[in-house]
């Protein structure tokens, strides 16, 4: 997920959790919020894009 509170827990029930809204879900963490708020989370925060990955992107791309 692109947000920096989202993580994979490991409770099959509830496999995805939310860490700035405490709680873990069957579905996305922002699913949940927009099911119930009807709107979109508050909390979210973009997830910085790690250099190691971003150095594979551009290798790939000169490839091609």
């Amino acid at each position: 997920m692109k947000c920096v509170h989202h993580f994979i827990t490991y409770d099959p029930s509830f496999p995805y959790g939310c860490r700035a809204l405490n709680f873990k879900s069957r579905t996305l963490p922002h699913l949940e919020v927009r099911a119930a708020s009807g709107m979109d989370c508050q909390m979210f925060r973009c997830r910085p894009v790690s250099a190691d990955f971003s150095d594979a992107v551009d290798r790939q791309q000169k490839s091609r």
